[in-house]
């Protein structure tokens, strides 16, 4: 999502459904023509404070509207991306419906969990290798291993579907699998 006008830029197709929308189609909506709060001016505020780097997330509850017109309760979690300056390049919005986990995703073992949250707060291969005991290979395996198997690309994108899927713990920091995805 573009920082100044907050329109969506790009979006996995999982996000784009939520509202009846291809990828294609929602490119360009603003987010918050898509997204309503019980108080949309604290949504502006907060998505303007992330473009203009006052904050680096936040998260929200909202209500979107699908595709036949209905509305869902959601929670939305926004993460400002900033480029090597300092500045914000875009910002990353992920959205989970409200109690209402998307089934599935794959079953991960405590080890790969634990890599997983690692990559999702951010760590080096080096520091998720010292924290658990690991190699830096061992480290890069499994990662490669869960970028196969939830078919993601690299890594960002591999803890989008992981979030898509509902896996993680909403407000937590750091990131925490839910115990029912890890066997």
């Amino acid at each position: 999502m573009s920082p100044g006008d907050l329109a969506v830029t790009a979006a996995e197709p999982e996000f784009a459904r939520q509202f009846g929308l291809s990828v294609e189609e929602i490119c360009g909506y603003g987010m918050l023509d898509l997204l309503r709060s019980p108080a949309t001016a604290r949504l502006r505020e907060q998505f303007t404070a992330l473009s203009t780097g006052r904050c680096r997330r936040f998260r929200e509850r909202v209500t979107g509207r699908d595709g036949a017109g209905r509305e869902f309760p959601a929670d939305i979690t926004a993460v400002a991306v900033g480029k090597p300056s300092g500045e914000t390049a875009g910002l990353v919005v992920f959205l989970r419906r409200s109690g209402s986990a998307i089934p599935g995703g794959p079953l991960l073992s405590a080890l790969d969990a634990q890599v997983l949250e690692g990559v999702a707060s951010g760590e080096s291969t080096v520091q998720m290798a010292s924290r658990l005991y690991l190699s830096r290979q061992g480290i890069e395996y499994r990662v490669g291993q869960m970028l196969r198997r939830f078919d993601a690309p690299n890594r960002p994108a591999l803890v989008a579907r992981a979030h898509a899927l509902g896996m993680f713990a909403t407000g937590v920091w750091p990131p925490r699998v839910l115990p029912e995805h890890v066997r």
